[in-house]
């Protein structure tokens, strides 16, 4: 009952304000003030320009961004088709192969990243198998990280689902493949959005795996950002980061976009 109180519900917000600026607000604005700090040696950064900015936009760190814009959307693409068929596929199975295929694809976000990336260099270094040096080894690294949330979602949507609309198209006469493309699949479209968008945008900043198998030629911008950091230039990854953020917002708004369209496409005039 206390929580009803007026004093009690604007303490309460004001601790969950707090909270949020200083775990997820406070870190994202450090980065974007010391993208513009020339200098930061005291508790405040000095001599504000974009001279860092506009390192960042060289053709090293673009070709690099560009790297983790096309291993993403193709990690999201892959992940998105190969989890949702298997949602559908144990939707219909026996319980026990439903936990099952749950335990299988959450197994590698239970484990270190690491341990992915090392495992897939071994796994894949060998003919007829050889994706080592290659950029489908560093994409098959960030679909095996990915695939789980895209599972999930799409396995949740589906236990959420009326089957009233399928029992009413298949007392129709539709088969089950037109089930699937006039009825499941508009019906998850929200769901399919989001989870592509989650899978591009954990993609965009994976780097455990990544740093395991990546080959000089496809050097993800998550990569160049850790090497400046290691390397002592802070303020250089600062402004690699925030063009990372930059790159995945724009990303994500132009999959929201696309979601919406694919919705109102499908919904019944």
């Amino acid at each position: 009952m206390l929580l009803w109180t007026r004093r009690s519900r604007s303490a309460l917000l004001t601790v969950f304000l707090l909270v949020v600026s200083v775990v997820f607000v406070a870190p994202i604005a450090a980065v974007v003030a010391a993208a513009l700090a020339g200098s930061w040696t005291g508790p405040l950064p000095s001599d504000l320009g974009t001279r860092n900015l506009s390192a960042a936009l060289s053709d090293d760190n673009l070709a690099s961004l560009t790297v983790s814009l096309q291993t993403a959307v193709l990690a999201g693409a892959i992940a998105l088709v190969v989890g949702t068929w298997a949602a559908l596929a144990a939707r219909r199975s026996p319980r026990w192969l439903r936990s099952l295929t749950g335990a299988v694809f959450h197994l590698p976000v239970a484990v270190p990243s690491v341990a992915i990336g090392l495992g897939l260099l071994i796994a894949f270094n060998e003919r007829p198998l050889l994706l080592g040096g290659t950029k489908w080894i560093v994409i098959l690294a960030h679909t095996v990280l990915v695939l789980a949330f895209s599972f999930s979602a799409v396995s949740a949507a589906l236990d959420r689902l009326d089957p009233a609309y399928r029992q009413a198209a298949e007392s129709l006469g539709a088969g089950p493949v037109r089930v699937l493309l006039r009825i499941t699949l508009p019906m998850l479209t929200p769901t399919l959005g989001a989870a592509a968008g989650l899978a591009i945008a954990l993609s965009m900043g994976e780097l455990g795996a990544t740093i395991m198998v990546y080959p000089a030629t496809w050097k993800t911008l998550p990569v160049s950002i850790f090497g400046l950091t290691d390397r002592g230039q802070v303020l250089l990854a600062a402004a690699d980061t925030t063009l990372l953020l930059t790159a995945t917002l724009l990303v994500l708004f132009a999959v929201g976009r696309l979601t919406r369209r694919a919705r109102g496409a499908a919904a019944p005039h």
